[in-house]
């Protein structure tokens, strides 16, 4: 079960992906989470190094969809102006947000990347349709709701298990 939080990929942000290196591997399509992965959970507008990177994917040859599950108004306010689609209210880990977004990109799960910054949400919605997790660190731990917070408390409980497994190793974590 613990394997199951376990990420392909961690780094510390998006800007730290190799998207050539995914791109030579096969991969299409970003689903990326919205909150404490590509920018605070409270701020409401993309940063113009962030603009500057979803530009860098697009030119890579990646398609990008925005899975969250925040509301309706905090994902389209953010997704909008950099015309990026989304989905909002995913409800992840479940399949259906992840299934979805595969299907707006028109991709396959082995051409599928999954990037955010949480293992009980992200990593583990991903894995569970094999596909490309990549975990990056919160931006903005302070700026977290109730559920995250309860969620991070989990996650440390699993990560004291896979140390105690050997199966996280704090220098795995890619620069």
């Amino acid at each position: 079960m613990f394997e199951m939080l376990m990420p392909k990929l961690r780094v510390d942000t998006v800007f730290d992906i190799d998207l050539a290196a995914l791109y030579e591997q096969g991969y299409r399509g970003i689903i990326t989470d919205l909150d404490n992965t590509l920018v605070g959970a409270k701020a409401p507008e993309a940063t113009p190094e962030l603009i500057a990177w979803f530009e860098k994917v697009r030119d890579a040859g990646f398609k990008l969809v925005i899975v969250s599950n925040n509301k309706l108004t905090r994902v389209s306010t953010f997704a909008t102006p950099h015309k990026i689609e989304y989905v909002h209210e995913a409800r992840k880990p479940s399949n259906i947000p992840f299934r979805k977004a595969m299907k707006m990109m028109n991709l396959a799960e082995d051409q599928t990347v999954v990037v955010g910054d949480q293992m009980l949400t992200d990593v583990f919605g991903g894995n569970r349709l094999g596909l490309y997790t990549v975990l990056v660190l919160p931006i903005a731990i302070a700026d977290e709701g109730w559920m995250t917070k309860f969620n991070r408390r989990v996650e440390r409980i699993a990560l004291s298990r896979l140390r105690r497994k050997g199966l996280w190793l704090e220098e795995e974590k890619k620069k």
